[in-house]
């Protein structure tokens, strides 16, 4: 059974790890089947979904970031009416602490953080003293640009020490060890074949000591393997997703909850027989 502690509960699975489901408030994510609102957090629910993230500004390849009023226009009523039906853990995709402030009120959980807690130096701690679990993800420059700087010496040294760095301000902070979790950010300025080595060597980030989500769904390096439209690349996402579960990751982030939770149960049989 695995085990994740958020700020006033623990939640577990008995899968090979927790099924994170997609709620894309925005106009401009790059699937457009993970917009909506409440209709499509039941329907995650529904296929199984242990967590919700929810996010109000696109950070795909080529975006722009959204004002802090914007953002909360599009996302505080959607938290909102979600937590007034349903009890199941919400994270919150956003770099700014007023934005994660108002979603907390709201009933939100986890802070999930594309700059690692450096675009917002009150977002720290704020997560310190709710005891707010942070994801601290990996990446380059902003959206805008991430991609147009993808070479690494080594790209697992770099990242990990990225990310060993950011735990080390974040505990600095104040920001429990047992409430951070970690994401080598796979497309956030990286190639191909970069995506693939993180994937690869994902569980040993920071020792193996943080849980590790992996963001995989639908991705351009699953394009880039696969040579399929982002429509078409569901049994890629699958496929990357269960070997990043195999080699340490204990979320995995996906539009397509149902399909990876069935992944996951076959996994899990097979592993018990091993």
């Amino acid at each position: 059974m695995k085990s994740l502690y958020l700020s006033n509960r623990t939640i577990s699975t008995e899968l090979p790890a927790f099924v994170m489901g997609i709620v894309n408030v925005t106009p401009d994510s790059f699937f457009e089947k993970s917009r909506g609102g409440l209709e499509r957090a039941l329907r995650l629910i529904d296929s199984g979904a242990d967590i919700l993230d929810i996010g109000a500004e696109s950070t795909r390849p080529g975006s722009e970031y959204v004002s802090v009023e914007e953002e909360i226009r599009r996302i505080v009523p959607v938290v909102r009416e979600i937590r007034t039906h349903l009890s199941i853990p919400i994270s919150i995709d956003t770099r700014k602490s007023a934005v994660m402030k108002a979603c907390f009120e709201e009933g939100a959980d986890i802070l999930n953080d594309i700059s690692a807690l450096e675009d917002d130096e009150a977002l720290p701690s704020f997560c310190a003293e709710k005891k707010i679990p942070v994801i601290l993800m990996h990446k380059r420059g902003n959206p805008s640009t991430m991609q147009k700087n993808t070479i690494y010496k080594n790209v697992f040294d770099e990242v990990n020490a990225y990310l060993c760095e950011r735990i080390a301000f974040a505990t600095a902070h104040g920001i429990a060890s047992d409430k951070i979790w970690l994401d080598p950010g796979i497309g956030f300025g990286k190639s191909t074949d970069d995506n693939f080595e993180l994937i690869r060597r994902c569980g040993s980030l920071a020792d193996g000591v943080y849980p590790v989500l992996m963001a995989l769904s639908r991705k351009t390096c699953i394009g880039d393997v696969t040579n399929r439209a982002v429509d078409e690349r569901l049994s890629g996402t699958i496929a990357a997703n269960l070997i990043s579960v195999q080699n340490g990751a204990s979320i995995i982030r996906v539009h397509d909850v149902c399909e990876a939770v069935d992944s996951l149960k076959i996994l899990g049989r097979l592993l018990l027989k091993c």
